[in-house]
């Protein structure tokens, strides 16, 4: 009677899975598409017109304002600390308007500008498809985590083209475990994604960009480059919750939004490469790297980009945007990677190629930012054309970063609790405005 109650609730998990995989891949899918679409028409039409910049981010987020107040009734989204949440105790579920919530204001922070990007906002809604699809299959509540980590894995699958980076987040960062369930419902779920992908054209992110080997003169500025981007996620890590802070603590709505978004335009004025995402940003800069000679105001302005990003990504969490740090970490780490590679090969005489340290910085950093090594290996690895080329320096960078960062700050913007001095809970880092 056990076995056929166990193979039962299996068949359940299997179908459930599969399901979870198909609707969240489609979230992922539509939502990457229509927000890179957007984003590109309205960043052409806005460099005829400069100072829109500064007003952009205001319009996207009043926006996600409004619609948290008057269409999801001034319910709070609190981002991936949410799904920990619900994991953790049987009785909290992620309720289905976290959908609609995360994949509209992940939309509109990004399409306006906002400078971050729609991971998050992804990896919250398709955590809740299959939260709801466990009650609606009636699946047994001992599987809750298994079908919260099919979502989240078929979402990330199909946004950076790697179903492997999805299985490897929803265990390294979801389930912060391994079971022979969760492994079932994560196969199920990304098989679906790369079916879909086989069939729908997925491109890569950066298809037009190759890597060509790696020399093994490179290593010791490969350890460089891998702390120091641990050093750069630990900024980021304490800018989010910095700023979320303070900006929580001011009461005035009006203020709280236009002071933020303000700060964002005038950062992406100054510097367009800012805007949204970024993802733009980075075969244009290292098309200007191969094209001109070195010269210290486009060193200043890329290393200045890098060390922005991150910062200008808090302003747009703390104003209100919906997003979180896979977008800033990677074009942050892969930025400053071009610094280091540019500057080493102007003062060294060297010959480091932009691209495979630009690659490594921008997993390192990610992988320090989330404590994710082995999801920032293969996420990254997949974002060009031979990307596996750079799998073993890849792989050093990653975990460099990640234990550098850990030394210094032992917390993520998932994990940070707040201070124990005061007894109110203070502001998650990924949760986003309340009304």
């Amino acid at each position: 009677m056990r076995k056929e109650v166990l193979t039962i609730n299996y068949a359940k998990l299997i179908v459930a899975s599969l399901a979870v995989g198909l609707a969240s891949t489609l979230l992922a899918d539509s939502l990457k598409r229509i927000t890179a679409y957007y984003e590109e028409g309205i960043l052409d039409k806005a460099h005829g017109f400069p100072w829109i910049f500064i007003i952009l981010p205001s319009i996207g987020i009043t926006l996600i304002y409004f619609l948290r107040k008057y269409a999801f009734k001034n319910k709070q989204n609190k981002g991936i600390k949410e799904i920990y949440h619900t994991i953790e105790e049987r009785r909290n579920e992620l309720p289905a308007y976290k959908i609609p919530s995360h994949y509209i204001n992940g939309f509109l922070t990004v399409i306006f500008g906002g400078s971050t990007g729609v991971e998050v906002s992804t990896v919250v809604a398709t955590a809740t498809v299959g939260a709801v699809a466990r009650k609606k299959a009636s699946v047994a509540k001992a599987h809750k985590t298994e079908l919260i980590c099919a979502g989240v894995a078929a979402g990330i699958a199909t946004l950076f083209g790697s179903p492997l980076a999805g299985l490897l987040f929803s265990v390294e960062v979801i389930a912060r475990r391994v079971s022979k369930t969760i492994l079932l419902s994560c196969f199920c779920s990304i098989f679906v994604s790369w079916l879909f992908m086989s069939l729908v054209e997925n491109e890569m992110l950066f298809k037009q960009l190759s890597v060509s080997g790696w020399e093994m003169r490179a290593i010791p500025f490969l350890l460089i480059l891998s702390a120091i981007a641990g050093l750069l996620a630990v900024y980021f890590t304490k800018s989010v919750i910095f700023i979320k802070e303070k900006f929580g603590g001011i009461s005035n709505n009006f203020i709280r939004v236009n002071l933020g978004a303000v700060l964002v335009g005038l950062a992406i004025l100054a510097f367009p490469q800012l805007y949204g995402d970024s993802y733009h940003a980075f075969p244009e800069l290292l098309s200007r790297i191969e094209e001109r000679s070195f010269s210290i105001p486009f060193a200043l302005t890329i290393l200045c980009i890098s060390l922005l990003k991150p910062l200008v990504a808090s302003l747009t969490l703390g104003a209100g945007g919906d997003g979180g740090v896979f977008a800033p970490s990677i074009i942050g780490g892969a930025v400053f990677g071009m610094f280091v590679a540019l500057v080493s090969n102007q003062l060294f005489g060297l010959h480091l190629s932009p691209l495979n340290f630009a690659l490594i910085g921008g997993g390192a950093m990610l992988s320090a930012a989330i404590h994710a090594p082995l999801t920032s290996v293969f996420l990254t690895c997949n974002l060009v054309n031979n990307g596996f080329e750079l799998f073993i320096p890849m792989l050093v960078g990653c975990f460099v970063a990640k234990y550098t960062a850990k030394l210094v700050c032992s917390y993520t913007v998932y994990s940070y609790k707040g201070k124990k001095t005061k007894p109110k809970e203070l502001p998650d880092p990924e949760m986003h405005l309340a009304g």
